[in-house]
């Protein structure tokens, strides 16, 4: 091979910004470090109580960080939330809930119903009563269930800020579930006897059915009301998330194992984003953010695009914001239960239009109020998930570039022509490629380096990214 060829290989780029011979490479290891954690079966705490008594505030005293959302109003909570916390070397989920009210009517029926659901499946139970207020009937009905429960109850007096308020606490002996533990949650008074009681009570190992393992992460991302949450309870064969006619039902994410296709997937029901975050305020500007959490700790997004209707500048922002965290997607056109011929013609102008930036996405056409083709997700998810995971031998990867560039040299710049001296993958979860050049290779030129690494090696579901790293002339002369 001579000097002036494209594609050459006596000079390689080390991984501390110096310029190798070849026969150096060898040694060099560029395999990810980073290896999945063994995720262990954890059991489950449940924080239940009426509305307004300030368990989304204890929650987060619990794991340590904000991740509930909380707001002075009642309501704000509506599903049944898990998150991860750890006290004393011990590790284990806390589900938070929405206000529990026996009577409740509407929205408010299917938010107590989540509660209850909770105390069934948890293996420890806090009841939360704000003890400024004192026992209310509420308090009285949720004591009468819980006594009826073989799962352990601990009854935590809240919002108790002082010693003066401690006298109230104790009135709560009333309520039948032993000695009341008075704390504050806003500001962090006995929260640490409260989780030693925890831990006591806590089982090492969750109960058969309540345990968690370690299943693949699914995103449901969307804007409101395109019928997520309709879709997690038809995959999970359950009421998983409180689903109303109201957009906007979902305020933090709300995660669900789910069995499909013959294995376990983490499904998390994610709140709809709105069109300006900044436009937001309080509640909804914090679920935005947990939103975006939740996509960056999923490995693949479901973006749910309301098929009877124009693809909108929502859908395009949560687009952008999936294929910027780097997540495998899988594109699910729901309600198509309603679409009519003509909107099918309409709909692939739009997808040609407004999808060609993630032309590589699985999509599925789905309904989740009729359960249609929604098994169809499993296989789409499988493919993305594959694709994200997937790693080309370096060897290999070589020999298939130096064809490719033999075939089609990238465009001249400055009168020279830049010669890709060497390309490696260093990472996965995206795919991510560098190629190490004598020079600048144009945008257009690495988009056709990417469209035909996903025709040679199937990246179907998957972003793909591609690094050029340029190597500066070596002063020979250098000592």
């Amino acid at each position: 091979m001579t000097e002036d060829s494209t594609f050459a290989t006596t000079d390689t780029f080390a991984g501390d910004g110096t310029w190798t011979e070849e026969s150096d490479w060898d040694g060099l290891d560029f395999e990810g470090e980073d290896a999945d954690e063994e995720f262990v079966a954890v059991p489950t705490l449940a924080v239940v109580g009426r509305p307004n008594v300030g368990k989304s505030t204890l929650v987060n005293r619990i794991i340590g960080r904000r991740e509930a959302v909380v707001e002075d109003v009642p309501g704000v909570t509506r599903d049944r939330v898990s998150y991860e916390a750890n006290w004393s070397g011990r590790r284990f989920m806390v589900q938070d809930t929405g206000g529990w009210e026996p009577d409740a009517k509407g929205l408010q029926q299917s938010v107590a119903r989540q509660a209850e659901q909770a105390m069934s499946t948890a293996d420890a139970i806090l009841l939360v009563v704000d003890a400024v207020v004192g026992a209310t009937a509420t308090d009285e009905a949720a004591a009468r269930v819980l006594r009826r429960s073989k799962t352990p109850v601990i009854l935590v007096a809240n919002k108790v800020d002082d010693e003066r308020t401690e006298s109230e606490a104790a009135a709560l002996w009333s309520l039948g579930l032993g000695e009341p533990r008075a704390v504050s949650a806003t500001h962090g008074r006995g929260t640490g006897d409260l989780l030693d009681d925890v831990l006591a009570v806590l089982p090492e190992t969750p109960r058969e059915g309540t345990g968690t393992a370690g299943p693949r992460r699914v995103a449901l991302v969307g804007k409101p009301n395109v019928g997520k949450s309709s879709l997690l309870n038809k995959l999970t064969g359950d009421e998983r998330s409180v689903v109303h006619d109201v957009a906007g039902t979902t305020v933090d994410p709300v995660d669900s194992l789910v069995e499909l296709g013959g294995k376990v997937w983490r499904f998390v029901d994610t709140a709809g984003l709105r069109k300006r975050v900044s436009h937001a305020s309080g509640a909804e500007f914090y679920a935005s953010l947990r939103t975006k959490g939740a996509i960056d700790a999923a490995e693949v997004a479901i973006l749910l695009i309301d098929a009877s209707e124009v693809i909108s500048e929502q859908d395009l922002r949560v687009l952008s914001m999936v294929a910027e965290a780097g997540r495998a997607l899988v594109i699910a056109f729901n309600k198509w239960d309603l679409v009519d011929e003509d909107r099918r013609g309409q709909l692939e102008r739009e997808i040609d239009r407004d999808l060609m930036r993630v032309p590589w996405a699985q999509r599925v056409n789905v309904s989740a109020k009729t359960g249609r083709a929604v098994q169809r997700l499993v296989p789409a998810l499988e493919t993305s998930l594959a694709s994200w995971d997937k790693r080309i031998p370096t060897g290999r990867l070589n020999t298939w570039l130096k064809e490719v560039v033999a075939a089609t040299p990238p465009p001249m710049r400055g009168g020279r022509l830049p010669r890709i001296m060497f390309a490696t993958q260093a990472t996965t979860r995206p795919p991510t490629f560098v190629l190490f050049t004598t020079g600048f290779l144009e945008a257009g030129y690495r988009r056709f380096i990417e469209r035909r690494l996903r025709e040679e090696f199937n990246f179907d579901g998957s972003p793909v990214r591609i690094s050029v790293r340029i190597r500066e002339k070596r002063d020979r002369n250098r000592k």
